[in-house]
């Protein structure tokens, strides 16, 4: 099994920033790959970003690139998700995800591990 637990969430103002941290333990070894999902209230759960294991490769949601990035430090078993320029319609509960595969990354049904998710509020 591995757990999964965010930090970094909380209140910022439009334009702010913000940095999540997701801290992975168990059989870290198992991973691939680890990924950030977000979900606002009343919407559907969407891909935010993801970032390889091995190798490192990065995704991004088109819309979304540029303003957030996704890092990891393996020998913390950690990654993050730098969040820039933040607007109101990024608030969301953000969730951090992994997986044993490499492939198809933004799709949320290849991840088996999910943390509790962490609250982002961008106030305009």
């Amino acid at each position: 099994q591995v757990q999964l637990v965010e930090s970094g969430g909380g209140l910022v103002q439009a334009g702010g920033s913000l940095r999540l941290s997701c801290a992975a333990s168990g059989r870290t070894f198992s991973l691939s790959a680890m990924g950030w999902f977000r979900q606002a209230p009343g919407k559907e759960r969407e891909f935010v970003a993801a970032i390889r294991r091995t190798v490192y490769s990065t995704y991004y949601a088109g819309s979304l690139e540029g303003r957030f990035t996704v890092s990891r430090d393996n020998a913390k078993n950690t990654v993050y998700l730098q969040m820039n320029s933040l607007k109101p319609e990024d608030t969301a509960v953000y969730y951090c995800a992994a997986t044993p595969v490499e492939t198809d990354l933004s799709k949320d049904y290849k991840y088996p591990y999910w943390g509790q998710g962490t609250q982002v509020t961008v106030s305009s």
